[in-house]
């Protein structure tokens, strides 16, 4: 079979693009033909090929540029004659989920819609960017509603589209990489890189406003006062200029950043750490979570989207405040000793 994978990324700094990375080792499997047709690459693979379609460089041309991408009709035929032959589309994101619908309607191209979720624009605090998020979303629900076959990453997200859209599908977790991160990965140089001292708090993901890093970062000023020593160490690529610099301002000694880490390093941070944490206050899944579990790590976070279904050994927070959340990590920590 003849599989076209659509997403406007295939990148290392995605969690959608690892599923993606993930998928393709099981329709190698499966022994289908995967092309993968995206804006932008910087991950190599040979179990696809890769069609990169190429887009504006700065990141507002960007965003702006995928947001009104129905505006360019020449280019959405170009990409959308390219899938002539191809027997199924999964499309992950808006435009390319716009891409996949036109598809279907011309070469009657069986159309999966692999629903990774949208955040709340109200967790943003720009109104550029709430506006933003609300017009996507709009977008994107147009745009799958003619989706042969829906498929959700949390039943958290299934409930949600089917609230929003009454549209239903099966639910499909995301493959975490069970021979790298497992609890006997060793920490390696990672304590003795960034010098530091325990108890050790790990944080990976995105550092945007939804994720609540200045929110973590608050919590980590309060158990400080009884674990003084303690590290927080927050791994991931700044999505926000002026949020990098709002965090970099508010965090304390003890907090590092370490930027993007890649993906056959991870499992050492994981192994170095003694609690991962986070404050995020939208997942569609949390991969972070899962990867940390996995290396025999307790976990503490908000009880929020899909973390009932993802969190096994560790601690959901009912109140969304920096003060329940850190009461909730001292405590762990203190079971620890």
């Amino acid at each position: 079979m003849k599989i076209a994978i659509l997403n406007p990324t295939f990148s290392k700094f995605s969690g959608i693009d690892r599923l993606i990375e993930q998928n393709l080792k099981k329709f190698k499997q499966e022994g289908h033909e995967v092309t993968i047709f995206c804006f932008e690459a910087d991950i190599t693979t040979n179990l696809a090929k890769v069609e990169v379609l190429g887009m504006p460089s700065s990141p507002t041309a960007q965003r702006l540029y995928r947001l009104f991408f129905f505006l360019f009709k020449n280019k959405i035929n170009n990409i959308v004659n390219k899938l002539k032959g191809f027997d199924t589309v999964i499309a992950h994101l808006y435009p390319m989920t716009l891409v996949a619908a036109k598809a279907k309607k011309k070469f009657n191209i069986k159309y999966i819609y692999h629903d990774a979720g949208i955040a709340y624009p109200k967790l943003f605090r720009k109104l550029s960017e709430r506006i933003y998020l609300r017009l996507f979303s709009y977008f994107s629900n147009k745009s799958i509603k003619s989706a042969d076959e829906f498929i959700f990453i949390s039943d958290f997200l299934r409930q949600e589209l089917k609230n929003k859209i009454g549209v239903d599908g099966k639910v499909e977790y995301v493959p975490v990489d069970k021979k790298r991160f497992h609890k006997n990965v060793k920490p390696g140089n990672i304590i003795k890189k960034y010098n530091l001292t325990s108890p050790i708090l790990l944080y990976v993901g995105r550092i945007s406003p939804h994720k609540n890093v200045h929110g973590l970062i608050q919590s980590f000023n309060i158990v400080k006062k009884q674990f003084p020593s303690a590290s927080l160490v927050i791994v991931g690529k700044p999505t926000i200029d002026s949020y990098k610099k709002e965090l970099k301002a508010l965090a304390p000694q003890g907090v590092t950043f370490t930027g993007f880490v890649p993906d056959e390093v991870l499992p050492y941070y994981y192994a170095s750490c003694d609690l991962y944490v986070t404050a995020s206050l939208w997942e569609g899944f949390d991969i972070p979570i899962v990867e940390a579990e996995l290396c025999g790590k307790k976990t503490v976070s908000y009880d929020i989207g899909s973390h009932k279904e993802v969190v096994k050994d560790g601690i959901l927070v009912k109140d969304l405040n920096p003060e329940a959340l850190a009461r909730e990590i001292m405590n762990t920590l203190e079971q620890k000793k």
